[in-house]
């Protein structure tokens, strides 16, 4: 992932807010398919929210960290059970981040 600072953090905090989550992770944890399912989302969209049911809060950031590095993604920010993924689309590049 890339390294962000706080303004592009709160920046992107911001444009995830009304989302949705649109992957959801399970018992099973961070699996093949889920990377798979994060990559496609996070190359559609750039950011998304992922949702980690159950677990405690060590496993869900251990899961959080582990798409993010798996992904190539940015954790830009988690609450509770509900992490905001970042990963820039070259092609798409809807989201314009500030410079600092």
């Amino acid at each position: 992932g890339m390294e962000l600072s706080e303004r592009q953090r709160k920046y992107l905090r911001g444009l995830a807010h009304p989302l949705e989550p649109v992957i959801m992770v399970g018992n099973a944890g961070v699996t093949e398919a889920v990377v798979r399912e994060t990559a496609r989302a996070l190359y559609d969209h750039e950011l998304i929210k992922v949702k980690i049911r159950g677990a405690d809060r060590q496993a869900r950031d251990a899961a959080f960290d582990s798409l993010a590095q798996r992904t190539g993604s940015t954790l830009v920010h988690r609450i509770g059970h509900v992490g905001v993924l970042y990963q820039r689309n070259p092609a798409l590049a809807r989201i314009l981040i500030p410079d600092t």
